[in-house]
């Protein structure tokens, strides 16, 4: 086999891969108390409702998990996997939190495919999807739109 036939391990998909209606679903990631420390050190989200335990979060029991830290996870875990290498522009993304992440919660996504349109220049395409943010208990956390722009096969 000659080395441009070689598929290469974790190589996103290229948007003819891609066809409305279809869906994914990532791998799980447990938010520990460390991600919630480094993030909001890296970020300066240093607010009370994360920086302080004695801060009472009302109805939120537990380290709460800042929504971006969430997401961002999700987000890595489809730049691993399903863009990798294939993802050239994000373009939109419309976002609702829906339910509180906790330190000790686990987080997977539901990825379904809403659009495919090819541009007219260039050999790529702006691809829509719509991603579900669950936790361990299959509750949707985080409900979000997303628009990117993938590249296509190489001619």
């Amino acid at each position: 086999m000659q080395q441009s036939e070689r598929k290469i391990l974790g190589m996103g998909f290229y948007w003819q891969d891609l066809e409305v209606g279809q869906t994914f679903v990532t791998f799980k990631r447990t938010i520990t108390e460390t991600d919630i420390i480094n993030f909001i050190s890296c970020t300066g989200m240093l607010e009370t409702i994360f920086i302080d335990k004695t801060f009472d979060a009302g109805a939120i029991a537990g380290r709460p998990v800042p929504g971006a830290l969430t997401y961002g996870i999700i987000e890595g875990i489809l730049m691993q996997s399903m863009v990798q290498g294939t993802g050239l522009a994000l373009l939109e993304v419309h976002k609702k939190m829906l339910a509180p992440v906790v330190a000790g919660d686990t987080v997977h996504a539901e990825v379904e495919v809403s659009s495919v349109t090819p541009t007219s220049k260039g050999n790529r395409a702006v691809v829509d999807t719509h991603v579900d943010i669950r936790n361990q208990n299959n509750t949707i956390v985080i409900s979000y739109d997303v628009k990117r722009m993938l590249a296509g096969r190489p001619q």
